[in-house]
């Protein structure tokens, strides 16, 4: 970049971040980040500032890391990519308004001038950016694999029965989970009955309906008997009226029902004790 550029900048970098500030000011009330203390927002808009600054003499990828530190953080804190992308946008413009004065240095091309800022103000977009981006990717996908284990886990209840409670839709890959974890359990805790509980799912269509006798019959082959509880009527009338054929598969309204047939096919049952009288 220009060196006289580069020397106006150093020169006047507290009168730079002070234009930027006021201006920014009203990107913030847009984004709602009231909440943030006056104190944390201006020493985070002093550092972002700071580093934009101390950044242009260099190339960009000698202070790569720096902004990828800096985006992990305005992350963590819950700043938005937006606020950053218009900052930057509002610093090239204080920044090419203040060139502009001292444009009467004829030393200073300010087309060339403005191109190079252009280009280096889009660079750190694109790199922050590429820092959000892979954050929200990577964040997304362990949020969901957490969500998944814990919506599908098989709890042993009695000696023999356990129960899979079902919470949610359930779409071809949660399916899977749920065979999986199905099949894990019921070896692991030796289950005789399984309850596959699904008071919790809103929609059971055909597709549902069809994994659902799939975990049934995949139950079955490995000695194991499985019951649907959690069939309300709206459900019962789904199932109806799509023709769907639950005929192997035994099923009760409520999970309480659900563990007294399960009692049953291991030849036991709940019974109330009265206290004995001293």
């Amino acid at each position: 970049m220009n060196p006289y550029v580069l020397e106006y900048i150093e020169q006047n970098k507290e009168l730079l971040i002070e234009k930027w500030m006021k201006e920014i000011t009203s990107v913030r009330e847009e984004q709602r980040l009231q909440m943030i203390t006056n104190e944390v927002y201006l020493m985070t808009n002093r550092k972002f500032a700071l580093l934009l600054i101390e950044s242009m003499p260099y190339q960009l990828e000698e202070r790569s890391e720096q902004f990828k530190l800096f985006a992990k953080e305005q992350i963590q804190l819950g700043w938005p990519l937006q606020y950053l992308t218009k900052g930057l946008q509002i610093f090239k413009k204080v920044l090419m308004e203040s060139i502009q004065e001292m444009g009467s240095n004829h030393q200073v091309q300010n087309i060339d001038v403005y191109q190079e800022i252009q280009n280096w103000i889009d660079s750190i977009i694109d790199q922050l950016i590429s820092e959000y981006t892979g954050n929200w990717e990577t964040t997304s996908t362990l949020q969901k694999l957490a969500l998944r284990e814990l919506s599908a886990p098989l709890i042993p209840v009695f000696d023999g029965i356990s129960v899979m409670p079902l919470i949610g839709t359930i779409d071809t890959e949660r399916a899977r989970l749920i065979m999986e974890n199905l099949l894990n359990g019921v070896i692991k805790y030796e289950s005789e009955v399984v309850l596959i509980d699904i008071t919790g799912v809103p929609i059971v269509d055909t597709m549902v309906a069809h994994h659902l006798i799939q975990a049934s019959e995949a139950v079955r082959l490995v000695g194991a008997k499985a019951i649907l509880v959690g069939i309300r009527p709206e459900i019962a009338q789904t199932i109806v009226n799509l023709g769907i054929q639950l005929g192997k598969f035994q099923t009760t309204s409520t999970l309480r029902k659900g563990i007294q047939e399960a009692l049953a096919i291991q030849g036991k049952e709940i019974i109330q004790i009265q206290d004995a009288k001293c």
